[in-house]
């Protein structure tokens, strides 16, 4: 399948995160994936939920929105329909459980975590490029929380990222979909993983029709080969040796 600007079936598009580019936030990234721009900040509380009182463990939470101009009409802001967005809601979610499980929130004592990601402009795996990011910018935090002792070791037990794959309109496994791509795909998968490969989370559609058991186990080894790209771009933007 002929993809834009000549991309191979298994390519990524082109990554750049830029690490603390905010100073209020105790970490931050902004995540450029092909057209797509991403802001994740992380902020630490000496707080915990009302559940986490007592328990001497941490929380990490995430709040996902899209601004008025990311699309190429207008997209409301959630405060002006007075609701948050369905769709907001479950990505914001799978943020926050995907930083979870590399987390050792005993480590991070009775402290919240909060994970904003700002997409400013959109084409197709806001929510990938959110969890990447997000993963960066709380490492970043964390790094800065171990140079003050505020913490005596990172409670981030790996690296993760995710992706998405799919069947493209002719039958042919694609990784990292855009926009474009996404809407005529047969099949829409997003996976998020860690650094071993452990699988995190599947999130998997039959568009137009069932996924396969080969087409899965095919898309599933293309994500793993984009996770770990992906995992090498985030380690080189925290300076980290790879």
């Amino acid at each position: 399948m002929e993809r834009a600007n000549g991309r191979k079936e298994n390519q990524l598009r082109d990554i750049t995160i830029s690490v603390d580019v905010l100073k209020n936030p105790h970490g931050s990234a902004l995540i450029r994936w092909g057209d797509n721009i991403v802001l994740c900040t992380a902020f630490v509380e000496e707080s915990v939920p009302p559940f986490q009182k007592g328990s001497g463990s941490g929380w990490i939470t995430a709040e996902y929105s899209m601004l008025p101009a990311s699309n190429n009409t207008r997209r409301m802001r959630d405060i002006s329909k007075l609701r948050l967005d369905g769709r907001s809601s479950e990505i914001q979610r799978l943020i926050g459980r995907s930083l979870r499980s590399i987390a050792d929130l005993e480590l991070l004592g009775e402290r919240s975590i909060w994970v904003d990601c700002d997409v400013l402009q959109a084409d197709g795996g806001t929510r990938c490029a959110s969890i990447t990011g997000g993963v960066v910018a709380v490492y970043s935090a964390m790094q800065k929380l171990l140079e003050k002792k505020v913490i005596e070791e990172n409670p981030i037990r790996s690296f993760a990222a995710a992706v998405s794959v799919g069947v493209g309109e002719d039958s042919s496994l694609l990784v990292d979909l855009d926009y474009l791509e996404d809407s005529a795909a047969l099949v829409d998968m997003n996976l998020v993983m860690d650094e071993d490969f452990g699988t995190i989370e599947i999130q998997g559609t039959g568009e137009k029709r069932p996924i396969t058991p080969v087409e899965m186990a095919a898309m599933v080894e293309l994500a793993k080969n984009a996770i770990a790209n992906l995992i090498e771009i985030q380690k080189r933007s925290l300076g980290i040796g790879l």
